[in-house]
């Protein structure tokens, strides 16, 4: 044998093995991917099919939404929002959902300026009527009403379409 026959032998299996590696790392680069993809769905599922959704669900779905925190846990998200005063001390992270305190999480996390009794007072009330007058909360619905997996994410997508409209203005 001669030189670059002997080099050639030697550089085979490190070459085998570098592809080994590189075709490893690329099948677990996408299950993982494929998997997150599947959470996604699975959780969107889960919400569509829930006829009430407590604080903790809904908020931790609109501040991962919003960008302004991934958080896996229902009750650290909502420690997260009560430690910023978005919330009444008096609503616990299991309790249904209402639309009015919602709207006040979305404003919050969304980075929404409200009108002159919003900014003045800050109170679930006067987000739900904002949120209502930019027609991001359609149809007869009162502030009180109990949120839906499928309200929810239909507020939430109108919201995420009116921050991009805006951006793009």
């Amino acid at each position: 044998m001669n030189k670059k026959q002997k080099l050639k032998t030697r550089r085979q299996p490190v070459v085998l093995i570098f592809l080994l590696i590189v075709l490893c790392s690329l099948f677990f680069t996408t299950s993982l991917f494929a998997q997150q993809r599947n959470t996604a769905a699975y959780e969107m599922e889960t919400l569509l099919n829930t006829s009430e959704v407590t604080y903790g669900q809904a908020i931790r779905f609109i501040l991962e939404a919003s960008e302004k925190a991934v958080i896996a846990d229902a009750e650290e998200a909502f420690r997260y929002v009560a430690e910023r005063n978005w919330i009444s001390k008096k609503i616990a992270s299991g309790q249904i959902a209402r639309l009015d305190v919602l709207s006040v999480i979305f404003m919050k996390a969304f980075d929404m300026k409200g009108g002159i009794f919003y900014s003045l007072t800050g109170r679930p009330r006067y987000a739900y009527r904002e949120l209502v007058y930019l027609n991001l909360i359609q149809g007869r619905t009162e502030p009180g009403k109990k949120v839906s997996g499928e309200l929810l994410l239909f507020v939430t997508s109108r919201i995420i379409t009116y921050n991009q409209m805006e951006a793009a203005q």
